[in-house]
């Protein structure tokens, strides 16, 4: 495993995808940064963290997708490999918040970006962003967000939890193949939500309740309505309120 480690920068995505782009990269080159100034999350968000408080990396992912149409399956691989990492430390009550935050309890402790793009020869590769809050205690103004330091009073080796992430990836990636629908129902089993009444804001600002089922192949959120239809939504249709 490479990892090219840098004091600031402007996006560890950005970086990597910049340097992907030049030169010939080996699989899981890891980008990992004390602070960004443009960390963003899914559909532009902003990604706030405090300067060496937090794990901000990026990997980079080959030979994994065959079809642009299968891109919901790297986000399964990711959101697991960080779910079972942050298991085996006994962080409580984890789940994702579809389709990418992870959460303990009803916090986001972290949240992934995956950007694709297809190279000349048709082969996908993968930027795979990472921002995990983890000896950060101040969330001022962040009521939503915590760090592993606040859920458990205690402080997280940065590095270690790089490796074992990465690890972890790697060794999903192996096994995805034979494991696959295993794979999904997993991450299914976890959605934070799932199964409970909640609310949700559609694209043209109305409000409406809803059941969390699960996710459909395509990665679009099943959602059980009212009229007792299941709908399908984008992550740009819908919005969680809780």
């Amino acid at each position: 495993m490479k990892v090219i480690k840098l004091d600031a920068i402007d996006s560890t995505n950005e970086f990597l995808k910049g340097l992907s782009n030049k030169q010939e990269l080996e699989n899981f080159t890891v980008v990992t940064a004390e602070s960004q100034t443009k960390g963003k999350g899914q559909m532009g968000a902003v990604w706030v963290s405090e300067p060496s408080k937090n794990l901000i990396m990026s990997i980079l992912v080959k030979d994994f997708l065959a079809d642009i149409c299968q891109i919901f399956s790297l986000n399964i691989l990711v959101s697991l490999a960080v779910i079972e990492v942050l298991q085996s430390l006994k962080i409580p009550d984890l789940s994702i918040k579809w389709p990418n935050d992870i959460m303990s309890y009803n916090k986001k402790i972290g949240g992934i970006l995956i950007e694709n793009s297809i190279k000349s020869d048709g082969t996908i590769v993968s930027v795979v962003g990472l921002g995990l809050n983890v000896n950060q205690t101040n969330f001022e103004n962040l009521a939503k967000a915590s760090s592993l330091a606040v859920i458990c009073a205690t402080e997280f080796d940065k590095e270690v939890l790089l490796s074992s992430i990465v690890t972890s990836l790697e060794k999903n990636k192996a096994l995805w193949n034979q494991q696959s629908s295993i794979s999904w129902n997993k991450y299914t089993s976890i959605l934070y939500k799932k199964g409970i009444p909640m609310a949700f804001s559609a694209q043209n600002n109305s409000n409406f309740m809803g059941i969390i089922q699960g996710v459909s192949v395509a990665g679009k959120l099943l959602v059980l309505l009212e009229d007792d239809r299941v709908a399908e939504f984008d992550i740009k249709e819908i919005q969680m309120l809780y």
